[in-house]
């Protein structure tokens, strides 16, 4: 290699490291698929699928490699504001369709089931998120029951008060299993996971169907609570062929007594769905309780899915069409699946993050500005008395809505007079559930737990700087370097093309030495903070066992074809989040409609679910893959002259003369260069 080609080198691994970045915060255009808790004044959000900008109709799906989270006391846009300073490392699993299980007393995160995409499933170990620490640990594979595989898209819920935490159905297939061969097929188990003594148990379903893609709540009735479940699909089969499971019939679970129900609705029930999402919340009486519940996507051979609001009321179970879309008998105009819903602010409020557009035509991101979060207003508290408006932090108290009180009476902070179905009970044993209340205490933490729970990922005795002071300097260090080699390598063509031969021509000049064959970095590098993640697709093992990445859907199996919605959204544009869902997508600036692309038939697992094709195996923060699944950056090699340093025959004087002037505009231009890398370098300090 000739003089200055390791500096080239270095150069082009320093370009292709740093020109690929997408941050998780100014970079997004959409999110789907992720699992999503809530712990004190934080929403935290993990895995899943995302696509950066600029989003067009070839833009692939990526795997987020990050933990997120929204801060519910800081508001950017009418928005909690997102955060993406945590650590997860690339020996965390990144999967989708999984649940972060909370464990609100000791500041815990629990990482259970999921999916991969292109990695091999491995065996099951629970990670969880110390809160206080900022860290992950594996709790290892799972301890009082040796049939606990996790599944993907199921439904599930965490107890904090009482330390347990619950999972029931989802998919089994090969993206969940390792050696699974078969077709996938959904569970029909309950899963229950004790935290304080980290046990699992392997329960009964309410029959033996398997189930998945539905949603499930808890509310604080009988004397430990209760678990709701409904929607999604059917297994009837075990072949992966989908069966609606209709929402005129809701599964009950008595957490104290671990015992099923099933209840009839009344009302109108909403269309069969799955993949949406749904939170809970009750009157200042408990005397209702009730489940909001948004979206989804519909059933092969239509998949266009909804976009529309439903309460579920109880203990009348009677189901409610919600104020949006307004005074309308059919779903809006942006369907949405794949969403998380967070019940936050003592149930007045309830984060809609995320979600995949299955009927976009326009290639716009999902209200970006504000990373993909939508707020709906349960009580329609907010000074245009509408369900979706901006987050208001202060709001903690919730007053039921006038769509309730006209179901089952009372006042916006309880009395409801309709407190049974208008059939009456299923079970005679439902009804005396029904009348009772969960007697809440305070569950003691089993460690040392400060008044001020949350960590600061950033605190260090030794520094003042800021994530943003030490992040400038980290990306200043960067292209400062790179502005200094760059400046190297221009005076190393310089040399080269004016010295036409060794300067001792009695010293013979040697061979080049091979070029070296790059195989990656010696360690897997992490951002300047190390609290972004540096994600594999494979994450290495660590021992004992290698890190579990979790259950699969089962999607590549039969036909789910939502139409694919790649978008490109204006940067400057915005959205207003007290308005409908229809004016949360935001095109460019002068931008034409463009056509659905054709579906992919028999695509894996979420083909086309946010943009062409399926997710790739995930593009990280510091990746130098494209946002289109192109090959990302390029070397810049030296451009090359046109004339030779060395020829043969005699030159006229206007001809050297001529040569002359060519080789001064030549390192004029050479100098210019440097000079631009120079005054690139003076700007990133300044």
């Amino acid at each position: 290699m000739p003089d200055g080609g390791p500096l080239l080198l270095l150069l082009f691994f320093l370009v292709t490291s740093t020109a690929g970045q997408y941050n998780p915060t100014k970079d997004f255009c959409r999110r789907f698929g992720h699992q999503a808790a809530v712990v004190d004044s934080r929403v935290y959000v993990d895995g899943g699928f995302v696509n950066w900008k600029p989003f067009s109709a070839t833009s692939p799906n990526y795997t987020n490699p990050f933990l997120l989270y929204s801060d519910l006391n800081s508001v950017t846009d009418g928005m909690p504001t997102l955060s993406a300073n945590l650590s997860k490392n690339a020996t965390i699993p990144n999967v989708n369709g999984g649940i972060l299980w909370e464990d609100a007393v000791n500041k815990r995160l629990y990482l259970y089931g999921g999916e991969v995409y292109q990695a091999m499933p491995t065996d099951f170990n629970l990670y969880s998120y110390d809160i206080l620490s900022n860290d992950w640990v594996s709790f290892g594979p799972p301890t009082g029951a040796r049939t606990i595989q996790p599944t993907s898209y199921g439904a599930g819920v965490s107890i904090s008060w009482r330390g347990e935490a619950y999972y029931y159905g989802g998919w089994f297939n090969n993206a969940s299993v390792p050696g699974w061969t078969g077709p996938p097929r959904a569970s029909n188990r309950l899963i229950k996971y004790t935290m304080d003594t980290n046990t699992f148990s392997n329960l009964t379903g309410p029959d033996d169907i398997g189930r998945a893609e539905g949603t499930m709540v808890y509310i604080p009735i009988g004397d430990a609570g209760t678990l709701i479940y409904f929607g999604g699909s059917q297994d009837l089969y075990g072949n992966s062929t989908l069966t609606p499971q209709p929402l005129d019939k809701i599964f009950v679970f008595d957490v104290a007594n671990t015992k099923w129900y099933t209840q009839t609705t009344s009302g109108r029930a909403p269309e069969n769905r799955r993949r949406f999402c749904g939170g809970a919340t009750w009157a200042q009486d408990q005397s209702s309780y009730n489940v909001y519940i948004y979206g989804g996507s519909g059933f092969p051979p239509d998949t266009t899915g909804y976009d529309d609001i439903y309460i579920l009321t109880i203990p009348s179970f009677q189901w409610i069409r919600g104020p949006y879309p307004a005074h309308s008998n059919v779903t809006g105009a942006y369907p949405k699946n794949m969403m998380t819903c967070n019940v936050v602010n003592g149930g007045t409020q309830m984060l809609v993050i995320g979600g995949t557009y299955s009927n976009d035509t326009t290639y716009m991101c999902d209200a970006d500005n504000v990373w993909g979060e939508h707020n709906m207003n349960l009580g329609e508290q907010n000074k245009e008395t509408a369900i979706w408006g901006s987050f208001i932090p202060t709001l903690t108290t919730y007053a039921v809505p006038t769509d309730i009180l006209t179901a089952v009476g009372g006042a916006p902070t309880g009395g409801a007079k309709t407190t049974a179905p208008v059939s009456g009970f299923d079970a005679p044993d439902l009804y005396v559930l029904m009348t009772r209340k969960a007697d809440i205490s305070t569950r003691a933490p089993t460690r040392v737990v400060s008044a001020t729970a949350t960590a600061n990922p950033n605190s260090n005795p030794g520094t003042s700087l800021s994530t943003g002071a030490i992040a400038g300097i980290a990306v200043g260090s960067t292209v400062g370097l790179i502005a200094l080699l760059t400046a190297c390598c221009c005076m190393i063509r310089y040399k080269q093309k004016h010295e036409t031969r060794p300067r001792h021509s009695a010293i013979p000049t040697a061979e080049p030495p091979p070029t070296p064959i790059w195989t990656g970095p010696a360690a897997v590098l992490s951002s300047p903070t190390s609290t972004h993640a540096s994600y594999r697709s494979h994450p290495p093992p660590i021992p004992p066992p290698p890190p579990a990445e979790l259950p699969g859907n089962g999607e590549q199996y039969y036909d789910y074809h939502p139409h694919q919605t790649p978008s490109s959204a204006s940067p400057s544009s915005f959205a207003k989040h007290d308005q409908p869902p229809s004016t949360w997508l935001r095109p460019p600036e002068g931008a034409a409609e463009l056509q659905i692309p054709s579906p992919r038939r028999g695509s894996p697992r979420g083909g086309g679910m946010g943009g062409q094709g399926s997710p790739l195996p995930g593009a990280p923060y510091w990746s130098s893959s494209s946002p289109r699944g192109g090959t990302g950056p390029q070397p810049s090699m030296p451009p090359s002259s046109s004339h030779s340093s060395q020829y043969s025959g005699a030159l006229s004087e206007q001809q050297q003369l001529d040569r002359e002037r060519e080789r001064e505009l030549e390192r004029e231009r050479e100098w210019e260069e440097i000079n631009r890398a120079r005054a690139g370098s003076r700007s990133t300090y300044g």
